[in-house]
């Protein structure tokens, strides 16, 4: 019964939030199969991260800049956006800019996902401790998908070098920020909240207004609008 509870509530923040992002698009829901697929390339990709990371330490050594930059936020970011750049990008499926947060917070909530079911079982972790993980690490790598996700799509649908300066965005902005985060978290040990909390707020806002234009730029709502103004105007 233990051993459920812990599993459930070390599961559940991902899925929860990959339910929220995925109900925010609004005009043209990717296939199931699809987001659940990349989900689960979140849990894959876990393993190849930690052998980097083992790497990394051993050649750079442990300084606070170096693990917060590199060895943690480098190479998780670094492996998401490879995989989504080499698998989603040119999908036929990336047909919308908000497809991309799509798939970029599931590959993110799916690697945030396992990360907690490892942790809550190698440290005995208690429902309360998975409660505070869920808000704070759960939640900040759906902050940074969210961040490489709006700037892959708009990298997808610009041309030239408006689309490669946006492709550099999708990579640097989330590893800057998670690599913020990582620093506030293993450098600061009193009053730590006092700068996560602020850090998790802005990345929330500036998230939901990167969702609000990604799902303003889609192609498909103009034509939504035309089905609806055409629906008006026969029953006018």
């Amino acid at each position: 019964m233990i051993f459920f509870s812990i599993a459930t509530a070390a599961v559940a923040p991902g899925i929860a939030l990959l339910t929220y992002f995925y109900l925010k698009d609004k005009y043209e829901a990717e296939p199931l199969h699809m987001v659940i697929k990349v989900f689960l390339l979140g849990f894959i990709i876990i393993l190849p991260v930690m052998i980097l990371q083992s790497g990394l330490m051993l050649w750079l050594g442990e300084g606070s800049l170096v693990n917060a930059f590199v060895i943690s936020a480098g190479v998780e970011e670094s492996l998401k956006w490879f995989v989504l750049f080499h698998m989603i990008y040119n999908h036929t499926e990336f047909d919308e800019p908000y497809d991309g947060i799509i798939y970029a917070t599931a590959i993110s909530l799916g690697f945030a996902t396992v990360e907690n079911v490892i942790y809550s079982f190698a440290q005995q972790a208690t429902v309360g401790t998975l409660l505070l993980r869920a808000l704070l690490p759960v939640s900040g790598h759906a902050m940074f998908g969210v961040m490489m996700g709006y700037y892959m799509g708009r990298a997808k649908f610009s041309t030239g070098k408006d689309s490669r300066r946006f492709l550099v965005y999708s990579l640097l902005m989330p590893l800057f920020y998670h690599g913020v985060y990582d620093w506030i978290l293993g450098n600061i040990t009193h009053y730590w909240i006092w700068y996560i909390v602020p850090l998790m707020a802005y990345l929330w806002y500036g998230g939901i207004g990167k969702m609000y234009r990604a799902n303003k730029r889609s192609p498909f709502r103009r034509l939504l609008e035309d089905r609806v103004n055409n629906s008006e105007n026969r029953a006018s």
